[in-house]
């Protein structure tokens, strides 16, 4: 068993080193960053105590809104998170006790922001 994890692990290093892998949004561990799209480093909010929480990120790309659509109602149920709707430009998706909002905040380029918030 210890085998297997350790060629796990090995395997998934030389994939993100090769650049094989999705980069993950800062302060998000399993929200993945489409092809083509950058994070907005300077635009991280974070917030929260023992009950609620709240997490945003900002990121921008020469893409479409539709091909981020794709990208995340493919990779997020992968992770655990079921899409439970779009309302205009957002994609809402629920996990435990948590609400992920992927918005389409403006375009050329497109700029999307990513929050997470507690749900109760």
């Amino acid at each position: 068993m210890m085998k297997f994890c350790c060629i796990c692990f090995c395997t998934l290093a030389l994939l993100v080193k090769a650049g094989w892998a999705a980069p993950f949004v800062e302060g998000f561990e399993d929200i993945p960053v489409p092809d083509n799209m950058k994070q907005i480093e300077s635009d991280n909010v974070a917030f929260g105590n023992a009950e609620t929480s709240l997490t945003e990120a900002y990121l921008q790309g020469n893409v479409s809104f539709d091909e981020v659509n794709n990208f995340y109602l493919n990779t997020l149920p992968q992770l655990g998170w079921e899409f439970s709707g779009k309302n205009n430009n957002v994609l809402s998706f629920r996990r435990d006790n948590q609400l992920l909002e992927i918005a389409k905040e403006g375009k050329n380029p497109l700029v999307i922001r990513i929050t997470v918030k507690s749900w109760n």
